[in-house]
């Protein structure tokens, strides 16, 4: 019998080879440990062993921290606001692009431990992500550089200071002539006016901005559309319909963590009166957005605009204003789902005003101005989404960076200083920045490690983590904030801040007075101090958003730009592929290649770890006689990449998708070689997806190491789901799914009727499976890594995991996510079987760890029916040196080999609170405790409290009718219930 979940007629399933019911699946499912797991039969190598350490023997030099003073000096008697023991929390800011989230730091005795988000801040609004969890340890990142490099041999910051010096005045007086700025893409409002000075002080000299990844396409279709850049500020709670063209916006797209939680609000369900939103989505690959999607399509990369155009011819035919309509023609055959397109475009009209158009960054900008005219014909504009002029920001430039390119190659560039990127890595190949780089004769770089442009450059300067530095930034509404250090810089680094202003004034000044005379310009001179200090308190200046816009459509300027950007639709053969290149959700662009956390993090769709592949669906994977793990060599436009095949269902026929950030040469001890480099075959003509592309197979296999089919559900409806029409008729679906005899004891059980009584309840109907929940988890509990090996072999340490369940079609099949950590059951199954009495229940319903007497049986994990238990196979904090410690949370112990161990519902905080509370002479109330997941969901999916308090969030979301307990009928009362999810499909599209 195969190990698939059938719920009324849908079968749930994790991979192909459970579908298939393959015997390696059903040997994984048959065993609960791999043979031999108690041995260590293949020695750590060098690397693996560093990539355990996680944090850094880099660092083992540092005896103590540093608190972010200008000048630095030891206490003996500790300053006020420090109290060992106790932590401190700053607000900063954390700068990504052009984006800026606004971010809380937890800081022991001056150590940065943990990030979450700052409520004040419209970015984050006291949520986090993924990557904002992790950035705390790049702080620590064992590979960061420590001192200036000057061709090979190490220099000191006054050496550099020197060399700018000795040529500023000739670049004065020549007006820049042969001086180049390369950046990343940014908003500071600091950086902008020293760029503004800059350009005053070097007439003749040229200042790019180049990221791989960007938001460059919407700005130029905006102003396309209406002579204008803007910057659109998408309000998903109050669309009920949204149509997502190619956007990821629940996970990859820069205002990930305000989509979310608006699109999660619109899909809160307290009773059968209520309604929920509506999501369509069209993309090439599975995206975390695509999971959440009432109905989905499949399409090239290619067809996008093609089927946005259709869309829009469609809504003129049924009756919507939109003038543009005559102006928009595609060469080539889009071959898409006419009765799809006319029944969404239905929908659109009939919530006019309260719907909503996207189109993701990959897409050309002619398709965003094609989705502002939408928008606009559907009335949506000042409803649904806002717009606002950009300030301070300074975004990508493709066509810039190419001609800079250029210019190097033609030695026009003398010297070129470089502020953080690393475009020998990340830059178009068939640019070949390495080539041009070499014939400038002065290169600078400034980055946080030696990687693979610094190696190819004249100076490379250290650059300063943002937990570390001075600085500003600009939000996506245009609230401006400050960038705090909350330690001195580990290393001789500096910030870019610091080298512009060096290059543009001929004398160094630090970056907290650079930021200073910035902001003397932005607050009040009659009060400044104190706003200085309100400021760096909230983390954000009050009320300094932009104020909204209200563009119109230009009709000449559309016509124009549709006349000079054709819209050409490719359809990808089989002879004739299709290449995607998409944002990574772990390592990013490449940037973070050297996280441990991120790497070893599965994704959120296919599962995989430490590694990307070639994404094909099934039908592609069959015409090119390939399967997973089987080797490919990919050809696009002459250039080749090696790179081994994951087959994804869903995934659009004729399309070979891959993430960017991998195969690094120069990452560090944990990124180096990890993955492939899709890079490789990215080019300016094939930036986002391009056809062309051949694959030619080969003989050999490559190991990847997927989560997908680890604790497998065994048949068993641990997902529960249902329609919103289905929802009304039978509103206790969930509860009443699996049918039971009363359950009864066979002894008197605890009461659990006094004192607090926690509990969780997770809303799968909100849950979007962005891993954000994951990595809090394991920067809060000191999770360890374990490495690609361990992964393989089923060891993962994570405390929290999220199961992705397919359903349906193999070539379309819906998705659905659930989060699952330990379920604190009152009759728990592991307690019963542990001989020492490590893992046993106290009075407050937790089922608690005494880590130093467990030896390590692992009954209680074979007697767990969630496994959701984790053992250290490997001694991973032995041999740790003594700054490890600087990365983790001194409030959670710290285990070793041979040790059980899983979730606690952070007990840890709840005992901070309870502390507090008793200070205070007062009672926690509902909030006072919130574990590490549940602050850094920015669906709010899940809470968390006491289910003795009848008016906390979390009683009342037990007392839900979509409440369920996975496996309740085990008799186990777990504390951990969930809302099953719904789905709001449109009728015309079921009935077809």
């Amino acid at each position: 019998m195969r190990d698939v979940c059938k719920q009324k007629g849908k079968e749930y399933w994790r991979s192909l080879d459970q579908l298939a019911d393959k015997p390696e699946f059903r040997e994984m499912l048959e065993r609960e440990f791999p043979e031999g797991a108690s041995e260590m039969k293949n020695p750590l190598t060098r690397r693996n062993f560093l990539t355990l350490m996680g944090a850094s023997i880099a660092l083992a030099g540092l005896s103590a921290c540093r608190r972010p003073v200008e000048k630095i000096v030891p206490y003996v008697k500790a300053p006020e606001q420090i109290i060992p023991g106790i932590p401190n929390y700053y607000a900063t800011t954390m700068p990504l692009g052009t984006s800026a989230y606004g971010v809380v730091v937890e800081s022991h005795e001056g150590r940065p431990t943990k990030i979450e988000g700052n409520t004040q801040h419209p970015a984050s609004l006291g949520k986090s992500s993924s990557w904002m969890q992790a950035s705390v340890l790049s702080l620590y990142d064992p590979d960061r550089s420590q001192q200036p490099v000057n061709k090979g041999v190490d220099k000191d910051w006054s050496d550099f200071v020197a060399f700018l010096k000795s040529i500023y005045q000739e670049y004065k007086s020549s007006g820049g002539e042969g001086l180049a700025v390369l950046t990343e893409s940014y908003s500071s409002p600091s950086l902008a006016r020293l760029k503004n000075k800059f350009k005053k002080t070097y007439s003749n000299s040229s200042w790019v901005s180049y990221s791989p990844l960007s938001v460059e396409n919407v700005y130029q279709g905006l102003e396309f559309a209406t002579g204008t850049s803007y910057h659109p500020n998408y309000q998903y709670g109050k669309a009920a319909v949204i149509l997502s063209v190619d956007s990821d916006f629940l996970l990859t797209e820069p205002d990930a963590i305000i989509n979310t939680k608006g699109f999660a609000a619109g899909r809160r369900v307290e009773s059968t009166k209520d309604t929920i939103n509506r999501l369509y989505v069209v993309e090439t690959s599975y995206s975390t957005t695509g999971a959440m999607a009432d109905h989905r399509l499949k399409l090239s990369g290619g067809q996008m605009s093609g089927f946005l155009l259709l869309l829009a011819r469609e809504l003129a035919n049924q009756g919507l204003d939109l003038p543009i309509v005559n102006d928009l023609k595609f060469e080539g055959q889009a071959e898409i789902d006419s009765h799809w397109i006319s029944a969404v475009a239905k929908d659109l009209i009939g919530n006019g005003g309260n719907c909503l158009v996207v189109a993701g960054n990959r897409q050309p900008a002619i398709t965003h101005a094609v989705v502002f005219a939408i928008n606009q014909a559907l009335g949506n504009i000042d409803k649904s989404v806002f717009y606002r002029e950009l300030k301070d920001i300074d975004e990508s430039n493709l066509e810039a960076f190419a001609g800079l390119t250029r210019d190097m190659k033609a030695g026009k560039v003398k010297t070129l200083i470089m502020l953080g990127g690393n475009p020998v890595y990340n830059a178009p190949a068939d640019l070949d920045f390495a080539k041009a780089l070499e014939k400038v004769e002065n290169s600078i770089h400034l980055s946080p490690a030696m990687d693979e442009t610094s190696q190819k450059s004249s100076w490379h300067i250290p650059q300063s983590h943002f937990l570390e530095s001075w600085g500003d930034a600009t939000a996506s509404d245009g609230t401006l904030s400050v960038i705090q250090p909350l330690i001195a810089p580990l290393y001789n680094s500096h910030s870019a801040l610091e080298i512009v202003n060096l290059i543009c004034t001929g004398s160094e000044k630090k970056s907290y007075d650079i930021v200073k005379e910035t902001w003397k310009d932005i607050l009040n001179p009659k009060d400044q101090n104190k706003m200085w200090r309100r400021v760096l308190h909230d983390g954000v200046l009050a009320d300094s958003q932009l104020p909204r816009k209200h563009p119109l459509l230009n009709d000449r300027l559309m016509k124009e730009a549709l006349g000079k950007n054709p819209i050409i639709v490719n359809l990808p053969k089989e002879e004739d592929l299709e290449i995607n290149f998409h944002v990574s959700p772990a390592v990013h662009d490449g940037r973070f290649a050297n996280n441990g956390w991120l790497q070893e993090l599965p994704d959120t769709i296919t599962k995989l770890t430490w590694d990307n592949a070639a994404l094909v669906s099934h039908k592609t994977a069959q015409k090119l006689g390939v399967k997973n793990e089987d080797i490919i060599v990919l050809n696009m436009q002459g250039r080749e990449l090696t790179i081994p095949v994951w087959i994804l269902p869903g995934q659009a026929d004729f399309c070979i998708s891959i993430s960017l950030g991998y195969g690094r040469s120069a990452a560090g001890r944990i990124g180096n070689q990890v993955g492939f480099n899709a890079y490789k075959l990215r080019t300016l003509t094939a930036y986002y997806f391009d056809v062309g592309l051949t694959v030619r197979k080969t003989s050999d296999q490559y190991t990847l190491a997927s989560t997908q089919d680890h604790s497998s559900m065994e048949g068993r409806p641990l997902v529960r789901e249902a329609t919103i029409g289905d929802y009304r008729q039978h509103p206790e679906f969930a509860g009443e799914m699996v049918k039971h005899p009363p359950l009864v004891s066979l002894w008197e059980e605890y009461p659990y009727d006094k004192g607090y009584q926690w509990g969780m309840s997770i809303d799968l109907n909100a849950s979007t499976g962005c891993n954000a929940c994951t990595i809090a988890c394991q920067s809060e509990n000191n999770v360890p890594i374990i490495g690609k090996e361990q992964v393989k072999n089923g060891r993962e340490m994570h405390w929290i995991r999220i199961d992705r369940y397919f359903s349906g079609d193999l070539d379309n099949p819906e998705m659905v996510h659930q989060p699952v950590g330990c379920h604190h059951c009152e009759m728990a199954p592991c307690e019963q079987v542990c001989p020492v009495a490590a893992t046993v229940h106290d009075e407050e319903g937790l089922n608690v760890m005494t880590y130093n007497r467990c030896v390590g049986t692992r009954y209680c994990s074979n007697n767990c029916p969630y496994k959701v238990r984790r053992f250290n196979f490997f001694n991973y904090s032995n041999e740790f040196p003594e700054v490890v410690k600087m990365v983790q949370n001194p409030d959670v112990t710290v285990r070793s080999r041979g040790v059980m161990e899983k979730c606690t519902y952070c007990v840890q905080r709840i005992n901070a609170a309870k502390i507090n509370a008793r200070n205070e002479n007062t009672t926690l109330a509902d909030g006072d405790v919130r574990t590490a997941c549940q602050q850094a969901c920015p669906a709010d999916a899940i809470v968390f409290g006491n289910i003795r308090d009848q008016k906390s969030a979390v009683s009342e979301a037990k007392q839900n009718n979509r409440r369920y307990e996975m496996l309740a009928e085990l008799n186990l009362k777990p504390r951990t219930s969930y809302l099953a999810r719904l789905r709001n499909p449109n009728p015309d599209l079921v009935e077809s």
